[in-house]
């Protein structure tokens, strides 16, 4: 029986191709030869081919298939171990299901009972018995079938039919955790996380996943952070889920020079400090001034960063020469920065006026950039497990939740915030909305209210009625409330002065926009009055001034 299982295993390996294989991937069943592994990647001049001859031929990998004299070699019919009832046959054809053993779909001939609906992969019918590879696990896996389900040690998630045992570890993993990497970088966490068999004996107590927030078993596999202090843990599978979140880790060194790494990126030079060690002058990289530090305004405005666009109320960097302010943790966030969002680089960019691709704001002024995402700086503060003043839990990223949003009430179409505990999400733009702002409508500031109140159920900007179980703006003293949009209008997080991008209005020169206009002037465009959040024209000759909800 082995050595007929060596014969089938020699063979499907050889199935891509007609002749012996020299070179294979101790990851995966891929082959080449050596001549087909040193083909040049371009044929230029080809006779074969003299319509392009400037072009030439170039290499390309095509799905895998079988050479039909090849399956002509394969038993018909076979007794396997995984599926003692009923022998299983040959089919031809494309396979419609998934594999039983891989649980992956797969195209391309099978074997298969059609009594059992049962199915595997030709590929699977024959697996390596043999498993080694250093840089992941220290000992070989050895193959076992089983008849039964088992438990993963290396994910804790149940497998079937194929597993694959460390006698010296005493562990047994499925077929593709046995090559789990054993360090990487995920973008959710600011150090390196190791995969290990069962948490430290320092995890004494209740540990969940920072990525799905269920529990984390002791005794079963995970990644952790391995600094000192540090208790990030998360699944196995939450982690690896998407590979564009995390990178793999060769070496443990590495990870001291990717964190140093991250953390040498400042976009300020100190001019002045003072006896704290705290720089009380400083240049900016994105204002041509100097800009000193302060943390009270001489005048009682609702003065705005210009770089999040969200009110002033802490410790803050001013001009002396124009009126240019930063919070100062605005103005300390890093030109490159790793953010939870993706791997690779966030880049701090300047842009005058620009849709966030999360919180769907018109924004002006400073966004990450993450590999073609723009991220406004409200959105970019927010970590992927935060807690927020609207609710009792901790919420984390679920990028696939698509039901409505508890703030506004609208189908989260982003992905949201939301809680592992109860059935409660936030979207970003609820998230990052204000938690106080001014209105003419109220003398004092009015604050983001989270609270049902069932006796003030209606908007005192609009006067339409307002669901009581959503987030309002309200003044305790006047007893004013009003709905989000209605108190900060459409372009809250847009400064004065900065120009409209064409695509946005149909007129033939640049439209600047102005928050406040003064002598109430007619819309060119529905001749109605102009009193807030209009267009302009600077031309001298033009001076048109539009509503902003008549620019399209």
């Amino acid at each position: 029986m082995e050595i007929k299982n060596e014969s089938h295993n020699k063979l499907v390996q050889q199935i891509t191709h007609c002749f012996p294989l020299y070179f294979i991937c101790i990851h995966c069943n891929y082959h080449l030869h050596k001549q087909c592994a040193e083909a040049p990647l371009s044929l230029p001049n080809h006779p074969l081919h003299p319509q392009h001859s400037d072009v030439g031929f170039f290499l390309r990998q095509r799905p895998r298939s079988f050479d039909w004299k090849c399956l002509d070699e394969l038993p018909t019919k076979i007794d396997h171990l995984t599926h003692r009832l009923h022998p299983l046959i040959l089919n031809r054809g494309d396979s419609d299901g998934l594999c039983n053993l891989c649980q992956k779909q797969h195209s391309g001939p099978f074997y298969g009972c059609s009594l059992c609906q049962f199915k595997i992969n030709v590929e699977c019918a024959w697996p390596r018995s043999i498993v080694e590879d250093k840089s992941r696990h220290q000992h070989p896996f050895s193959m076992l079938w089983r008849q039964g389900s088992f438990i993963c040690d290396a994910c804790d998630t149940e497998g079937n039919y194929i597993s694959y045992i460390c006698l010296k570890c005493c562990i047994i993993v499925h077929k593709k955790c046995t090559s789990l990497p054993r360090i990487i970088k995920f973008s959710r966490h600011d150090h390196c996380i190791f995969h290990k068999y069962f948490l430290q004996t320092q995890y004494l107590t209740r540990q969940d996943c920072m990525i799905c927030f269920n529990e984390v078993k002791l005794d079963r596999g995970n990644y952790s952070c391995g600094k000192p202090g540090c208790n990030y843990v998360v699944h196995v599978n939450c982690v690896l889920e998407d590979d564009e979140l995390y990178k793999v880790i060769e070496e443990e060194k590495q990870c001291e020079e990717l964190y140093e790494k991250s953390m040498q990126s400042s976009i300020i030079r100190f001019i002045e400090m003072n006896e704290a060690r705290k720089a009380t002058t400083i240049q900016h990289f994105s204002h041509q001034h100097c800009l000193v530090l302060a943390d009270k305004m001489e005048e009682e405005i609702d003065r705005k960063c210009d770089e999040c666009m969200l009110s002033i109320s802490t410790l803050f960097y001013y001009c002396l020469e124009c009126p240019f302010f930063l919070h100062k943790t605005c103005a300390e966030l890093p030109r490159i920065k790793q953010h939870w969002f993706r791997q690779g680089n966030a880049i701090l960019l300047f842009k005058g006026f620009l849709e966030c691709n999360f919180c769907d704001q018109r924004c002006s002024g400073f966004f990450y950039y993450i590999g073609g995402w723009e991220m406004c700086l409200r959105c970019a503060k927010v970590a992927d497990i935060m807690k927020c003043e609207g609710h009792q839990h901790f919420l984390f990223i679920d990028f696939k939740y698509r039901e409505k949003c508890n703030g506004c009430g609208k189908r989260c179409s982003n992905g949201a915030f939301r809680c592992g505990k109860c059935r409660f999400a936030l979207d970003f733009g609820c998230l990052t909305l204000p938690h106080s702002t001014l209105h003419k409508i109220d003398e004092h500031k009015l604050k983001l209210t989270y609270d049902d109140d069932k006796e003030q159920i209606y908007c005192d900007i609009c006067e339409r009625q307002r669901d009581p179980s959503l987030w309002y703006y309200s003044c305790s003293i006047c007893d004013t409330s009003a709905h989000p949009e209605c108190v900060l209008r459409q372009f809250p997080f847009v400064n004065d002065g900065v120009t409209f991008p064409s695509y946005y209005h149909n007129h033939h020169h640049d439209l600047k926009f102005f928050r406040k206009v003064e002598g109430y002037l007619e819309c060119f465009h529905c001749g109605k009055l102009c009193q807030e959040e209009i267009l302009k024209c600077e031309e001298s000759t033009c001076d048109n001034i539009i509503h902003c909800e008549c620019s399209d």
